[in-house]
């Protein structure tokens, strides 16, 4: 008993030891060390989280919502993680609109569908634990579903798992996601640019087209959600981190009735532009680039000269 309590206690123990060390040494050796301190606290977080989901997910299964797995372990995170760190997402009003279609909240309400956002760092986990619509699942590398807790929730809440390497078995896993869209009214959330882009400034990766024709089979919308560059709460490559709000739009829904695959290209680049226009949008108006004030919906300025001026 003795040895377990000494072992619950040391990683609390050591994240206040990193605070308290903050005060007394230089600052660029106090950054990294605050740094240090928001890593173990994120990951603590993470695995309480993770336990909470498992037993979650198995409760909700039986009473017959395991649809709602993964938004309640998100919302916990989401909880855990301002408390212990004093970071969190907030949805804000774009105000843009597209054929009578609001963005917002009002869009994170369209079911099923198909939601696909930016992929900045990894502290994306915790945008998806605030903003995470009820009914949705994520996609995940199959090598994560053999982790310890973290394996075992996502494997419990449908999580649609894809072997990058095996393009069949990818393929197949998008078939079950697409049936299960139609049938269980389940949503995904995809990272299309499929990697971590860690940006400084407003940028996308290109975007690989799996979640466009996972959309088109099904048949269902396309929600882009954009989130500002965060990279003056949390840089990994300068080891630097400090406590914030970081601004989330959700872009009204793309609908896919009557396309085919043959649509992917052009629905796939429709979306990378709408979410590239947005995201130099708020780094105008919540980020920490330039300042420069946008022109309004009226104004003369383009697409092309609103991303130059990013």
């Amino acid at each position: 008993m003795t040895i377990l309590l000494y072992t619950l206690a040391t990683p609390p123990t050591l994240i206040l030891l990193l605070h308290a060390l903050t005060i007394v040494l230089p600052p660029k050796i106090a950054q990294i060390t605050f740094f240090l301190a928001f890593l173990l606290t994120s990951w603590i977080a993470m695995l309480l989280c993770a336990g909470y989901g498992v037993v979650a997910s198995l409760c909700l299964r039986i009473v017959g919502y395991g649809g709602l797995s993964q938004w309640t372990a998100g919302r916990a995170f989401k909880w855990t993680m301002w408390l212990g760190t004093g970071v969190t997402f907030q949805v804000v009003e774009g105000g843009r609109i597209e054929g009578g279609r609001r963005g917002g909240q009002d869009a994170l309400l369209t079911r099923p569908a198909v939601f696909v956002g930016n992929h900045q760092t990894e502290l994306d986990v915790l945008m998806l634990g605030c903003v995470f619509p009820q009914y949705c699942s994520v996609t995940a590398k199959k090598s994560l579903k053999w982790l310890p807790f973290l394996g075992w929730f996502m494997a419990l809440s449908k999580t649609v798992f894809i072997d990058r390497a095996n393009r069949t078995s990818a393929r197949a896993a998008f078939d079950g996601a697409a049936n299960t869209m139609r049938t269980d009214r389940q949503s995904v959330y995809i990272f299309p640019e499929g990697t971590r882009s860690y940006a400084s400034s407003p940028e996308l990766l290109p975007f690989k087209k799996g979640a466009f024709h996972l959309a088109i089979q099904a048949q269902v919308p396309i929600v882009p959600i954009v989130t500002a560059t965060y990279a003056h709460v949390l840089n990994v490559k300068a080891r630097r981190f400090c406590p914030g709000t970081i601004d989330v739009s959700v872009l009204p829904p793309i609908p896919t009735e009557g396309m085919t695959p043959a649509d992917a290209e052009t629905l796939c680049s429709r979306t990378q532009n709408a979410m590239m226009d947005e995201l130099v949008r708020l780094s105008h108006v919540s980020g920490k680039q330039n300042g420069e004030p946008l022109p309004r919906a009226t104004g003369v300025a383009g697409r092309g000269e609103l991303r130059k001026r990013a």
